[in-house]
């Protein structure tokens, strides 16, 4: 097979080879156009745009050894070329950002974005950034938070900082404040769950986190009550001490308290009435963050919950 394809968007013409005579010629294109989407194959072969032989063909055309293929003109990622992602993605992680500087971004990650690609995401927040931020080779992220939290999020732009804000993590020096909207009227006595962690796997191959004296690792997280809404709900801020996968979550469902649309340690039913309120999310957001800088200063900084964690709450203090 031969072809004319330069790598910009241009008309392709491509010979077919003996071996592959009998083959669809809609699985000819999906084989071909590598990275181009199957719903844009099918539209250019609906619409008449490729043709054979000088031909229109229909998708279940069945190609001959010498057919001339055209092919219109579509773009094929470079090999290891990142998927682009939505624009309006792109202009949404580019509206969180709080601070930036040389070394350091912060964002106020939105609920419902992965940090990271992998297990099935082809993309997460950082994937995001190397596009936004191009020019940066260096781009990690300091940290993570689940997926469905909200919240100040780093990510360094140079190895030296993500050295620095590792060792800070590591030791004290780094101050990491949550609210979390739970259910129940939390006891102002539960200062601090103090309750080691481990990780088991579901059948479903779902990694939960659960309570474990005897194997877990030593887990802390310090409580304070924010706001009370009666017998029903309490708005808490939880520091933690250590940092464990799912250590806030599982801590406020040890003391008895779930939080809010926790759809993996959480109760369905207390998720449903916050959700009637229009809270149609998990209530854990990063809010507050202290770091030291390599220069000796400290970065303070707090990042707004949305518009629906904000408006829930608001129906939740509205009087009956």
């Amino acid at each position: 097979m031969t072809t004319t394809a330069p790598s910009t968007p241009a008309v392709q013409l491509l010979e077919v080879s003996p071996e592959y005579a009998g083959q669809r010629i809609d699985n000819f294109l999906l084989a071909r156009l590598k990275g181009v989407p199957k719903t844009l194959i099918y539209r250019i072969l609906r619409k008449g745009e490729v043709r054979v032989n000088k031909g229109r063909i229909k998708p279940e055309y069945k190609l001959q050894a010498g057919d001339i293929v055209r092919v219109p003109p579509v773009r094929v990622p470079e090999r290891d070329e990142p998927v682009p992602l939505a624009q309006g993605l792109l202009q949404r992680l580019e509206a969180s950002i709080i601070f930036e500087d040389k070394a350091l971004i912060v964002i106020n990650k939105p609920c419902g974005i992965a940090v990271h690609g992998g297990s099935g995401l082809t993309y997460g927040v950082i994937e995001a950034f190397r596009q936004l931020r191009p020019d940066c080779k260096e781009l990690e992220l300091v940290h993570r938070l689940d997926r469905d939290t909200s919240g100040l999020l780093m990510i360094a732009k140079k190895r030296s900082m993500l050295r620095h804000l590792h060792t800070a993590l590591r030791g004290d020096g780094v101050d990491k404040r949550y609210m979390a909207l739970v259910r129940g009227n939390w006891a102002a006595s539960i200062k601090q769950v103090r309750a080691s962690l481990g990780k088991s796997n579901l059948r479903s191959g779902e990694r939960m986190v659960e309570v474990d004296e005897e194997e877990g690792k030593e887990s802390v997280t310090v409580f304070k009550v924010l706001r009370r809404f009666g017998d029903f709900a309490t708005l808490i801020e939880a520091k933690p001490i250590t940092g464990r996968t799912h250590q806030i979550r599982v801590h406020t469902l040890h003391a008895g308290h779930c939080i809010a649309g926790d759809t993996k340690y959480g109760d369905e039913g207390f998720s449903k009435e916050i959700r009637d309120l229009g809270g149609k999310r998990l209530f854990l957001h990063a809010y507050m963050l202290t770091v030291p800088l390599p220069d000796g200063s400290e970065l303070k900084l707090q990042a707004p919950v949305d518009e629906m964690w904000a408006k829930t709450v608001e129906r939740l203090s509205a009087p009956i």
